[in-house]
């Protein structure tokens, strides 16, 4: 089984009111079930933005270095994620596509490349 990466960008979604995002949620919720229930659901979490970023750490002689904030000025900020694990690309697809549309936000799906000696 493969592992793949849905996620989405905060700045591709719209500002929402604190009653959409809870409609949104509601929305997606019988979908994870879904995921849940097919056994492909590995791990997800969402509302993240620029808010929420903790901070940077670049490395400097061999010792970390933390900074607050991100690394770099951006607008693009994840905001939202789910790791769920599939025979193929297809069962990938329909599974972002279901999250696309529960959400009516986009979605990108990236693959995670097999792990080394596992």
């Amino acid at each position: 089984m493969t592992e793949y990466l849905i996620t989405f960008n905060d700045e591709w979604v719209p500002e929402h009111t604190p009653e959409q995002i809870q409609a949104k949620s509601a929305a997606v919720k019988p979908v994870i079930d879904e995921m849940k229930a097919a056994g492909v659901f590995v791990f997800s979490n969402g509302a993240l933005d620029a808010s929420t970023v903790l901070c940077s750490v670049t490395a400097q002689d061999g010792r970390p270095v933390f900074s607050d904030g991100p690394y770099v000025e951006s607008k693009e900020h994840l905001g939202g994620f789910c790791v769920i694990r599939v025979p193929d690309d297809e069962t990938a697809r329909h599974w972002a596509g279901r999250l696309a549309v529960a959400l009516d936000w986009p979605q990108e799906l990236q693959r995670f490349p097999p792990a080394v000696g596992g």
